[in-house]
């Protein structure tokens, strides 16, 4: 569910909705059949259990499912809107919503009755445009923990009580850092902290990369940027200006890609491309413990040889822990060849009868109290804690809940940060680079 921007085709896309779209439909498209899209190849058999539950409910109807991976799926959806071949019906993010508003290719869903309250908070409301139309019925959420290594933990002297009271801050990293150092082994034997440790040669880092991360840097810092009280935009949702000129954020990403100068984290070079995820890294042993989404529980519980455990994000500066809270949604094209079918389709994605089967698959954590009570079930039943992902939505005293920036021009912002992140990862340039990186991406929102 995390979320790279592929939109080379954008400009091809919005000439295509000024002069039109192609003829046809994608394959299997018909007035008695609804197109879904989705990425996710784990949730195939909850959905297509959804399927069949809404075509015994609606006689006539059929739902034909396509999966797509997802470094293919945005690329095959905006090449699908320019040729007319779109799906009725896709899995949307919350960090292309701003883009796909933006150039109208999004159906208004406000008759479909979905009401806040039924879902877990914050999740309804960030699917409503700038001008005040609904276009995503709420499908599913995640947030962000900390995965680690049991053995390694034991052998290091770290507690599951203690990862649980980890906390830090910008100036020396605090708790976390010395847990991070302690846990990091050089190939001589040497812990991080422990004297003649060699950074050059690191045979277990004590934590894993994600990369250098994006414009969200959603499992890279966002959990440290977030407890420092920091926020991406001026504005909750549809920002006109981001912040990553402010010095509180610069001060965490000094801090967070000086983990890897020290050897506590991966360079950018060894493990930070996509090839190598932080769940791979810790499966062969070569990280103690990785931030990581929700989505991937049952990857880490599942890989061979690994006994792992999770713990709650560490406290930050503000004294609270803090997660992005993401949200995913199910959207109807605007030229969806069977938009009656679509809506009577999403109605029930979006319902607790679907959402409750596809909590009981133990996958992700369906949008619904009902659904999502389901999945704690369903992971329970694995010996899968959920806790630690699902603690920061109730607990409000103790967490900060955020969600992806919400704002137009998303695919330039993410084309502007990463490269500007990777060059603080790997290429030493200073956090205060980012002044200018900020500056361009300020002036193409303001046009």
């Amino acid at each position: 569910m995390r979320f790279r921007t592929v939109m080379a085709l954008t400009g091809a896309l919005a000439l295509s909705l000024a002069t039109g779209c192609a003829e046809g439909g994608p394959a299997g498209s018909s007035r008695n059949t609804v197109t879904y899209w989705l990425w996710d190849t784990n949730q195939l058999p909850a959905y297509r259990a959804c399927a069949k539950g809404f075509e015994k409910e609606n006689p006539g109807l059929k739902v034909k499912i396509t999966q797509i991976g997802f470094e293919d799926y945005w690329t095959k959806l905006t090449a699908s809107f320019i040729a007319g071949t779109q799906p009725d019906v896709f899995t949307d993010h919350i960090q292309q919503f701003g883009q796909f508003s933006d150039l109208k290719v999004l159906e208004p869903l406000d008759n479909l009755g979905i009401e806040k309250s039924d879902y877990q908070p914050g999740l309804a409301d960030n699917w409503i445009g700038e001008d005040g139309h609904r276009y995503g019925a709420p499908k599913d959420w995640d947030t962000v923990a900390l995965f680690y290594n049991r053995k390694m933990a034991e052998a290091a002297g770290i507690s599951a009580g203690k990862f649980n009271t980890l906390s830090w801050n910008p100036e020396n990293g605090g708790t976390f850092e010395k847990a991070i150092a302690h846990l990091t082994i050089d190939k001589h034997g040497r812990r991080g902290d422990e004297p003649g440790f060699d950074k050059n040669n690191v045979k277990v880092y004590g934590l894993a990369t994600g990369g250098g991360g994006d414009a969200s840097g959603q499992i890279q810092w966002s959990a440290f940027t977030g407890s420092a009280g920091w926020s991406y935009t001026d504005e909750k949702r549809w920002g006109t200006k981001y912040n990553y000129d402010s010095k509180t954020f610069q001060s965490v990403i000094k801090w967070y890609f000086g983990l890897a100068k020290k050897g506590y984290l991966a360079p950018l070079e060894v493990y930070g491309d996509t090839a190598n995820p932080p769940n791979a890294q810790m499966a062969a042993g070569k990280a103690a413990t990785a931030l990581d989404g929700a989505w991937l529980l049952s990857t880490y519980h599942g890989a061979k040889g690994l006994d792992v455990g999770t713990a709650r994000t560490p406290v930050g500066p503000t004294g609270k822990r803090a997660t992005m809270m993401n949200g995913l949604a199910d959207s109807i094209s605007k030229d969806a060849h069977n938009k009656e079918g679509a809506r009577k389709w999403v109605k029930y994605l979006a319902s607790d009868a679907c959402q409750t089967v596809v909590g009981k698959y133990g996958i992700v954590f369906p949008a619904t109290r009902a659904g999502t009570k389901a999945a704690v079930a369903a992971y329970e039943t694995k010996g899968i804690d959920t806790t630690a992902f699902t603690q920061p939505v109730a607990d409000k005293k103790d967490f900060t809940t955020f969600s992806f920036p919400i704002t137009n021009y998303a695919a330039d912002v993410e084309a502007l940060m990463r490269p500007a992140m990777q060059d603080l990862y790997a290429g030493g340039a200073p956090a205060s680079a980012l002044d200018s990186t900020n500056s361009q991406i300020n002036f193409i929102l303001s046009q």
